[in-house]
């Protein structure tokens, strides 16, 4: 059979050999004997990674293979409605033209189809909402009996917004939540259904058990958790955590420069407005918004640079784009916005004034020296201060820079571009808002994210796709990216990268049968199997092959609190390594190890935003050691003693904290060769020196996983 209807939209498309075989695989498993309405697929892919454009070519193949019907069902916004609805007509516009597919939202569905119609092959669009479902559900039911006897593929876009889930009220009980409800409903009204999840953050479908027990009075549910998973490839100019988390710690990349830290009081004041502790006509000079002006700043200079470069190439010059996102409040999001454009509003004064002003030059020398780290690590020349003010003063005397404010559904229909996204209306563009801006709305050109978000407990999928920063970025707009957050929410994103890499490192081994182990203590310290779908993922840490877990940021305690304990330390350690070769690896007994962990812990005081789960840390030693595949019933795991070390508590050049006691060409070399079935404990001995930021002597202890570890989540806290 010739795959017209793929061939025909991929004419146009051009999707590379890696996606097509994806696609394709995944109309296979789809159609093969083990899916069905009980037991879905899953097509993963990563957050601004081209999922629309992998469904959209299920779709297609999915016709050609003998499908008649899909239903889109998108995340509860018109904006993402909206949006799919006009990519699913670019994509099938020739299709469509000839009469071959018809695209209709739910919402506009025509109630006098005629037989030529229906016998074309049918998209329909709909969000999930309760109408929207009712108005599909009865469209098949009742306006258009004859549809529910056709082959239908339901594609889930954002799927885990559709994961299952219930409620407690005095006057119902326990209820299950009503989307998720009418999807199951959905799913039962046709004689012949495939249903497709599509998600970048399937953890609470994953998480999911196979069995709900519920009360007899509620509905058997029919469980979602994925039967297969097909991975998605990624762009190969793709950036997500990994070059935010992982590669921002090498010095020599341009990701070490891309973050910036906003302190918690600033966030409290863009929180709403106190003339008590900021006035908003000090918005160039106040210390209060210090990170947001620098923001602003870098995110005028980074993008007039961009475009000097593009215009010295004499290529079309690009708009840029910029997010403030902090908090869920329209209250907040105007007090940002009026901020925001007095601060710009400002700027433009400024670049008006005849005999020129010092502050304005000021801000640009500041910001070029910042923007200027990043670029001279790249291959690109960083253009004269000259030139970049020059440029800036054009943008800021043209009115380049615009400020809007998004934190409407009617606002963000009122933005979207002919393609469903947000219109850059000038060559500088500013949105602040919330929620609205999150998963699904696209922006182009990114290179500024001021997000603030600071939820109670940490969701990884709400969290992750709140980060608008990942996508398909050119290098050279990486050079001129800044994120800027609280400490404390970096860390938490980085946790989140963490077990969002071991997730998909596990699934890309064996897609069909995917195995994560989740663990907990019990209240007597043993280690239990902990129910995956209690986990709170703002207290886990992630076990794989040869993951290091170690403190990082934390200073040492005044000297006559520790001095007793330090003496103490010095015993345990230097007198159990091999008096032969003391530098050499050995065996250790695990409750020694666990000791040395719980007493290097006494020594340390953190700064705000950092801490070491001690907890996490003695069990994860627990389960790799009693876990080891050549473990004879002795609880031993290896360690590696240094002494004599100094370092920094600092960087000078990032400012930020040092983080790598164990060197990766010397003892990580030595910890990969030696951990292949036991983990390893490296313990180093610091001179800690007042003029390296330390207050003395210090122990600091890495744990590294074994190589041959299974992957593990071990959650330090769990919901009730």
């Amino acid at each position: 059979m010739i795959d017209i209807f793929y061939q025909t939209i991929n004419a146009e498309r051009g999707d590379s050999a890696e996606l097509q075989k994806r696609i394709h695989e995944t109309v296979q498993k789809l159609r093969s004997s083990e899916t069905g309405v009980d037991r879905p697929g899953m097509l993963l892919g990563k957050i601004q990674s081209g999922k629309t454009r992998a469904f959209i070519g299920v779709i297609a193949v999915a016709f050609d293979k003998g499908y008649d019907m899909a239903i889109v069902l998108t995340k509860g916004t018109k904006a993402l409605t909206q949006q799919t609805y006009e990519r699913l007509k670019k994509d099938f516009r020739e299709l469509h033209e000839a009469d071959k597919v018809k695209i209709c939202d739910i919402m506009h569905l025509p109630q006098n189809f005629r037989k030529f119609e229906l016998q074309q092959k049918l998209i329909i669009v709909v969000k999930k909402e309760t109408n929207n479902l009712k108005r599909i559900i009865k469209a098949l039911t009742e306006t258009y009996p004859d549809l529910s006897s056709k082959e239908l593929l339901i594609i889930d876009d954002e799927a885990d917004y559709a994961s299952i889930g219930f409620k407690q009220t005095k006057e119902e009980g326990i209820q299950v939540n009503k989307i998720p409800k009418q999807i199951n409903e959905l799913r039962q009204k046709v004689a012949r259904s495939d249903y497709l999840q599509v998600t970048a953050t399937p953890y609470s479908l994953y998480l999911q058990p196979d069995d709900i027990a519920l009360p007899e009075s509620i509905m058997v549910f029919k469980p979602i958790r994925p039967v297969f998973t097909v991975v998605l490839p990624e762009f190969p100019g793709y950036v997500g955590g990994e070059f935010y988390f992982v590669e921002s710690d090498n010095e020599t990349s341009i990701a070490s420069n891309i973050y910036e830290e906003i302190s918690v009081d600033e966030l409290s004041v863009l929180g709403e407005e106190d003339k008590r502790s900021f006035r908003i006509e000090n918005s160039l000079d106040s210390p209060k918004i210090a990170t947001l002006r620098r923001a602003v700043m870098n995110f005028i200079v980074g993008a007039s640079t961009a475009r000097l470069w593009q215009k010295l190439q004499g290529t079309p010059e690009k708009k840029y784009s910029f997010i403030v996102h902090t908090e869920h409040g329209r209250a907040s999001h105007a007090w940002q916005a009026r901020i925001v454009r007095e601060l710009v509003g400002l700027l433009e004064l400024h670049a008006s004034m005849p005999e020129g002003s010092p502050r304005l030059s000021q801000l640009i020398n500041e910001a070029y020296s910042d923007i200027s780290q990043s670029v001279r690590k790249t291959d690109t020349e960083m253009p004269s201060i000259h030139d970049v003010e020059a440029e800036v003063l054009t943008a800021l005397k043209g009115e380049f820079v615009v400020v809007t404010k998004v934190n409407s559904e009617t606002e963000v229909e009122q933005l979207l571009d002919r393609n469903g996204q947000l219109d850059l209306r000038t060559p500088l563009n500013i949105f602040i808002g919330g929620q609205i801006l999150d998963r699904g709305v696209t922006v182009e050109n990114l290179v500024g994210f001021y997000y603030g978000r600071r939820p109670v407990r940490y969701q990884q999928d709400t969290v992750l796709q709140h980060s608008r920063m990942y996508g398909n970025r050119p290098r050279s707009d990486l050079s001129v990216t800044r994120f800027y957050t609280a400490l404390p929410i970096c860390e938490a994103m980085k946790r989140i990268h963490e077990f969002d890499t071991a997730l998909r490192e596990v699934l890309l081994r064996d897609p069909d049968n995917a195995e994560i182990i989740f663990i907990q203590k019990d209240p007597n310290d043993r280690i239990i199997p902990c129910s995956p779908n209690k986990i709170l993922l703002s207290t886990i840490t992630t076990l794989r092959p040869y993951t290091r877990l170690l403190p990082v940021g934390f200073q040492i305690r005044a000297k006559s609190a520790v001095s007793e304990i330090l003496k103490k330390l010095d015993r345990l350690i230097l007198d159990c390594r091999p008096k032969a070769d003391p530098d050499k690896p050995f065996l250790m007994d695990l409750h020694l190890a666990k000791h040395i962990a719980t007493e290097i812990a006494q020594t340390y005081e953190f700064d705000e935003g950092f801490e070491w789960d001690i907890k996490a840390f003695t069990a994860a030693m627990d389960y790799l050691t009693e876990n080891a595949e050549t473990n004879t019933g002795e609880s031993r795991l290896w360690c590696l003693v240094r002494t004599d070390r100094k370092a920094r508590r600092i960087r000078k050049d990032s400012e930020r904290f040092f983080n790598a006691p164990d060197t990766a060409h010397v003892e990580g070399v030595i910890a990969r060769r030696t951990a292949t079935d036991r983990p390893m404990l490296m313990l180093f001995k610091y001179e800690g020196k007042e003029e390296d930021g330390w207050r003395g002597p210090f122990w600091w202890p890495v744990l590294m996983a074994p190589g041959n570890a299974k992957t593990a989540i071990f959650a330090s806290d769990t919901l009730d």
